[in-house]
């Protein structure tokens, strides 16, 4: 088994890939001309989205929103950098919404929280080795 990719139902697909590439500097690997499926390039693993209306051709039994939902949804997309103060400022100046503001764990990573206009949760932390 290999974990393959994470695909986060949306409203908006080339608006949740131009908001990841904005406020986390991520690029673009694939649109989908039905503009329903998208992907971002972030390494071995691919971040995609898909439409709310994917899913519910996939889920006959409909799903959670997160763009509706007043809270997170209790999964996040962690995102690791080494100056988690300046990319916690570049997302929100990009329109998240921040939950945390980047803080010292004990551990010895930096994290912060943010709510995305999707309503996806990214953490944002530190390498562990930081």
């Amino acid at each position: 088994m290999k974990f393959g990719y994470t695909i986060a139902y949306v409203p908006d697909v080339p608006a949740s890939l131009e908001f990841f590439e904005r406020a986390f500097g991520l690029q673009r690997r694939f649109l989908h001309e039905s503009e329903m499926y998208g992907e971002l390039e972030t390494g071995g693993t691919a971040l995609a989205f898909a439409s709310h209306g994917l899913a519910e051709m996939n889920f006959s039994g409909g799903h959670v929103a997160a763009d509706t939902s007043t809270r997170p949804l209790g999964i996040e997309i962690g995102l690791v950098t080494s100056d988690v103060h300046a990319a916690h400022a570049r997302a929100v100046a990009a329109g998240a919404s921040e939950l945390a503001a980047p803080k010292a764990r004990p551990w010895g990573q930096v994290v912060s929280y943010v709510r995305c206009p999707d309503g996806l949760l990214v953490e944002l932390c530190s390498p562990m080795d930081a």
